[in-house]
């Protein structure tokens, strides 16, 4: 079937492309570097003529509270038009745990304004939500620093690989359609403040990892189990420390 991937040139859009294609879909990235442009709405009849499946793995490249919304409505309203014109029978979007847990940040509101947007649209769907990725340990560890500390609150963290994310999405997404959610997170729990001391220390950054409980993540404080799924979930099988990127030197 003809599956079009939107942010199909990111981490988890390319991944997607790759294993969709080797299970003999014809899986389309589509991006601005491709000609597509959901913001604009440049290409999405062309690409999406056929589809038979859209799954929506794109981000905001800017993370401010009022760009952010305005990304995730216009783009996800210019998508699903564009969807139910080309008659496309299945929205899949890839969401975050613990979306619906914080509305104190910016960033979240505009997910949860994303959700609803699908949820009230005409065309049958699945919201993928997935914990933090082990690729984004790097990323998340700068956002918490301060100075050379680490700030990181001492609550529940199930970090996945982004490998089995695109592997779970992909799943779902040649399904039929579940018209809710699904969670999908790593095979192992950890204290998110021991999680980073450890992570950081294999990479040999020298930065201090303090444990604070007022810590932010995205601008919202966290509760115990925020990050993690609150029932059942699908669970990849790698473990952390047996990822071959858990040891990449800090840049």
């Amino acid at each position: 079937m003809k599956i079009v991937v939107i942010g199909g040139t990111g981490l988890i859009g390319s991944k997607l492309v790759t294993k969709l294609g080797e299970h003999g879909h014809e899986a389309v990235a589509a991006a601005p570097n491709t000609g597509v442009n959901t913001l604009t709405g440049e290409g999405l009849a062309e690409v999406l003529t056929g589809a038979q499946v859209v799954i929506d793995v794109s981000n905001s490249p800017s993370f401010e509270d009022t760009a952010v919304l305005k990304f995730f409505e216009t783009s996800t309203r210019n998508l699903l038009a564009a969807e139910a014109a080309a008659g496309v029978g299945h929205h899949v979007a890839l969401s975050v745990v613990g979306t619906e847990r914080l509305p104190e940040s910016g960033y979240f509101r505009a997910k949860i304004a994303q959700e609803k947007l699908i949820e009230n649209s005409s065309i049958p769907y699945s919201i993928v939500h997935a914990t933090q990725f082990f690729e984004f340990v790097r990323s998340i560890a700068d956002a918490a620093t301060d100075g050379g500390t680490v700030r990181m609150a001492p609550v529940l963290f199930q970090p996945i690989a982004g490998d089995e994310v695109a592997q779970a999405v992909g799943r779902i997404s040649v399904g039929s359609p579940v018209n809710g959610r699904v969670e999908v997170a790593g095979p192992e729990r950890f204290r998110m403040d021991e999680f980073f001391r450890d992570a950081l220390a294999a990479r040999d950054d020298p930065r201090e990892v303090v444990t604070d409980p007022h810590a932010r993540y995205f601008g919202a404080e966290l509760g115990e189990g925020t990050l993690v799924p609150a029932g059942d979930a699908i669970l990849g099988e790698t473990r952390y420390g047996d990822w071959p990127g858990r040891t990449t030197a800090a840049r």
